[in-house]
């Protein structure tokens, strides 16, 4: 129970790191993002919904706004592997050490206001499994920055 705890935590921080992923064509200005995670066994979660004003610096820069920041104990994340062709950004990130994870995201950029991505995340401690999740988002432009 306390491993998959940890591990849980572990994925959540990596996640939680991430900010919100812009491309050249998205608009600055406030987000709604919609998240759904399914934990395993087709159950998916509640819809989850959070709001972030991104700022013109953060939607032209791709690569540092939307790939996630490896921040593990007694880990060592091997160089982010991403690639970005027409709107779609990919990439995938792999830790091994005390705490095996590997995540992957794939972004899609549909209309400089709206884009959807799915991240899987993937973690195992001493060979056993402990967290295998799938996120969904979808985001909308709402309006200027307040």
């Amino acid at each position: 129970m306390f491993v998959r705890a940890f591990a849980t935590l572990a994925v959540t921080g990596v996640l939680c790191s991430m900010s919100v992923v812009l491309a050249d064509d998205i608009e600055p200005g406030l987000w709604k993002t919609t998240t759904r995670v399914d934990t395993g066994g087709g159950v998916i979660g509640p819809p989850r919904e959070s709001r972030k004003c991104l700022t013109p610096d953060e939607t032209r820069d791709l690569a540092k706004t939307f790939s996630p920041v490896s921040r593990t104990i007694n880990s060592e994340c091997a160089p982010l592997e991403s690639s970005l062709v027409g709107g779609n950004l990919k990439w995938k990130l792999v830790c091994k050490g005390q705490l095996d994870m590997e995540l992957t995201g794939d972004f899609t950029f549909d209309k400089p206001r709206h884009y959807t991505a799915t991240v899987t995340s993937k973690a195992a401690m001493a060979g056993m499994p402990v967290a295998n999740s799938k996120t969904m988002l979808e985001a909308e432009w709402i309006s200027e920055c307040p």
